[in-house]
């Protein structure tokens, strides 16, 4: 299988050695992402920005939003739950891949409220 490393815009990526996203054959598997430029957002916002700077590198992999079939998103913050929840079934309502809502203590950047990963095919 041929792998492609897709580079994002992240400050982090040099640092840490980490491509946004990775495709190996006809799947992609995107990093972690977080709200990178939308740091002083709410978490709807936040949320948001996560979601269209994945979408962003799920095209520049040959795939979309419309392919995905696993998230994963980690809150700093239970009760965000519901207002990350909504955004992201603006992005993924009709879609429906498997998901994942986690709480964790704190993620890279203090301002950052989400960060979501996702996995991802590409038809044939």
């Amino acid at each position: 299988m041929i792998r492609k490393n897709i580079p994002g815009t992240s400050p982090f990526e040099p640092v840490i050695g980490f491509s946004r996203a990775v495709r190996i054959g006809n799947h992609v598997h995107v990093s972690g992402t977080g709200p990178v430029g939308a740091d002083a957002a709410d978490v709807a916002e936040q949320t948001d920005q996560c979601l269209t700077l994945i979408a962003a590198a799920l095209r520049n992999a040959g795939s979309s939003i419309d392919h995905v079939y696993r998230t994963r998103m980690y809150l700093t913050r239970a009760e965000d739950w519901e207002a990350a929840g909504r955004v992201h079934g603006q992005f993924f309502g009709l879609i429906l891949p498997a998901a994942t809502m986690v709480v964790v203590a704190a993620l890279l950047n203090p301002a950052w409220r989400i960060e979501i990963e996702v996995d991802a095919f590409i038809p044939e």
